[in-house]
């Protein structure tokens, strides 16, 4: 599949399933943001990502640094095509541990950055004439666990509002998907980098999966891949 010509932007694209997501796409000749929270982080990836792709230090819980970001792309590459709403985190937590604080960080990054960043980007996306949003979810958006207080609320609300998203700019010429991986072998398990292959699913896996939805035609539609371990450890 050529992405030659087409413009992306993909948040929390420093590292972890979205510098998956953004190597896969530079790969297939795509212009490509990516933005983090840390400027060393993002002038590393600028540099190793090479000349089509663009760094941008963006906080996706701040609507206007959200717009800015939006605006920086389209003046480099003159267009955007695409936005990989992947920027979020994790605090994990009972309710009765659970700060103030600590909910409403969660809740807007991993929500309100992804409708930030979406209503900065929708009337560049519809000028494509086929423009498309992929959210990053988890099956965390379906399924409950201890301590997932925040997490899941943010992730069961990102569904909702992806599918919601799908019905409001159907006729904009966008596109919305989310994907929904399980465990994967990503900086959220711990890890200071990403190992080769573990019965997890490798961040590789969650980039194709991204891609394999960009491959459609604009006339076809795969609004929700759930993507799990094959073999997980038995129980």
């Amino acid at each position: 599949m050529s992405m030659t010509g087409r413009v992306a932007l993909v948040t929390g694209g420093t590292k972890g399933i979205g510098r998956a997501v953004a190597e896969h796409l530079l790969g297939a000749g795509a212009s490509v943001a990516v933005c983090a929270r840390t400027e060393a982080e993002v002038r590393a990836a600028d540099a190793e990502l090479g000349e089509r792709a663009l760094g941008i230090v963006c906080d996706v819980a701040d609507p206007e640094a959200c717009e800015r970001m939006v605006e920086e792309t389209v003046d480099r590459f003159g267009r955007l095509d695409i936005l990989v709403n992947n920027a979020g985190l994790g605090i994990f937590k009972p309710l009765r541990e659970m700060s103030v604080e600590e909910w409403r960080l969660q809740i807007d990054v991993n929500l309100g950055g992804v409708f930030y960043c979406s209503r900065a980007a929708l009337p560049h996306l519809s000028a494509s004439g086929d423009g498309f949003i992929v959210n990053i979810a988890s099956l965390a958006s379906r399924h409950p666990f201890y301590g997932g207080t925040g997490y899941n609320a943010s992730k069961y609300g990102l569904l909702g509002l992806t599918e919601a998203m799908l019905l409001d700019v159907r006729y904009d010429d966008v596109r919305v998907s989310i994907v929904m991986p399980g465990s994967v072998d990503t900086y959220f398990n711990g890890r200071d980098q990403v190992p080769e292959r573990t019965w997890r699913l490798h961040v590789d896996d969650c980039a194709a999966a991204v891609m394999q939805l960009l491959s459609y035609p604009k006339e076809a539609h795969v609004s929700r891949v759930e993507l799990r371990p094959s073999q997980p450890p038995r129980k």
